[in-house]
């Protein structure tokens, strides 16, 4: 079993910037991979940012396209917390963000391919 827990959000105004974490305990030793989601109120959770470890050191990142140049995934690998750095936050922003663990195939961009997820962190920001 993998436990995944979120911190960091807040209260920020439009243009500022939050750091996002996630700690991970339990067997987090077989996942290659981690991801950031997120759900707005009234929409469906929605991909943010993936990481990809490789066994040579290092990682591949992975963005959607509403944050990218805005948002810089890292960590997360060796017992080490995942982050989200967040910066030129918008309105748009808003919404709980989700760390994911352990995803069952290479397509991390889906959030059904991942085994486990944390409750989640309110992210809000204010125009």
């Amino acid at each position: 079993q993998v436990q995944l827990v979120e911190s960091g959000g807040g209260l920020v105004q439009a243009g500022g910037s939050l750091r996002l974490s996630c700690a991970a305990s339990g067997r987090t030793g077989s996942s290659y991979a981690m991801g950031w989601f997120r759900q707005a109120p009234g929409k469906d959770r929605e991909f943010v940012a993936a990481i990809r470890w490789s066994r040579w050191g290092g990682g591949s990142t992975y963005y959607a396209d509403s944050v990218k140049g805005r948002f810089t995934i890292s960590g997360g690998n060796a017992n080490n917390p995942l982050y989200l750095q967040m910066n030129s936050l918008k309105p748009e922003d808003t919404a709980v963000y989700y760390c994911a663990a352990d995803p069952t195939n290479p397509i991390l961009i889906t959030q059904a391919n991942y085994n486990y997820w944390g409750q989640g962190t309110q992210v809000t920001v204010s125009s």
